[in-house]
């Protein structure tokens, strides 16, 4: 077996789904396929067209159905945005999870993979104008807002544990400190280096530069420096 050094040398990121969906587990077989059908098609609208075309009637004639079948699975537009951002979390959801439970990988090495991850996740079409799309609604929608606020909760709970694992010491709230200001440098390289940007074809340069910095910053930082 590899020593943890020339394994981490070795991973890669992790590619993320577009969307996850629980097990099928009672209901009709049908029921669930097409409530799948409605939120891909929903998650196809918003990356290719914005929130706004979005709208309930397009996602009915993006699926072929009537307007009352898609209100069956999903009477307001707000379940299934609802639905769609619990799909979209819960792909991001089951590979970190894997990170976590990795049997090779010492802290150090999971927050490597779970950075490169995410930075390599922002390459994609879908998480380029997926989460812009609903930050900017978010600043005056608030339904948006609240739920936008819970995924990203759920999103760097995995990475709270990691920078637990590697900083013990810290209490419970300069560690969210941390932690929030590695999820937001990493987000933030969105509109600079995701899809089709200006800076696209720097990403790995620019992962090299996050993960060594991310991780220098957690080994050395040191309590009296979080306020």
């Amino acid at each position: 077996m590899p020593d943890s050094l020339t394994f981490e040398r070795k991973i890669q990121a992790i590619t993320v789904a577009d969307l996850a969906f629980p097990p099928r587990e009672g209901g009709y077989a049908k029921g669930h396929e097409t409530r799948e059908e409605i939120l891909r098609a929903a998650l196809h609208l918003l990356v290719n067209s914005g929130y706004r075309a979005m709208s309930m009637r397009k996602i009915a004639a993006a699926c072929g159905m009537k307007l009352g079948n898609l209100t069956y699975h999903f009477p307001t537009r707000e379940d299934l945005v609802q639905a769609l951002l619990d799909s979209v979390i819960s792909s991001y959801e089951i590979e970190f999870d894997k990170i976590m439970h990795h049997p090779q990988l010492p802290p150090e090495g999971r927050l490597d993979l779970y950075c490169e991850t995410v930075l390599e996740d922002l390459r994609t079409l879908k998480t380029t104008r997926f989460f812009p799309e609903l930050w900017a609604l978010s600043n005056h929608d608030p339904f948006v807002f609240e739920r936008m606020h819970e995924l990203y909760v759920r999103a760097r709970a995995p990475l709270d544990e990691i920078v637990a694992d590697m900083r013990a010491d810290l209490p419970a709230e300069k560690r969210a400190a941390l932690v929030l200001f590695i999820s937001a440098a990493m987000e933030g390289l969105t509109v600079f280096a995701g899809y089709g940007k200006p800076f696209e074809p720097m990403m790995p340069a620019l992962e090299g530069v996050a993960t060594k910095a991310f991780k220098d910053l957690v080994r050395t930082i040191r309590e009296e420096d979080i306020p």
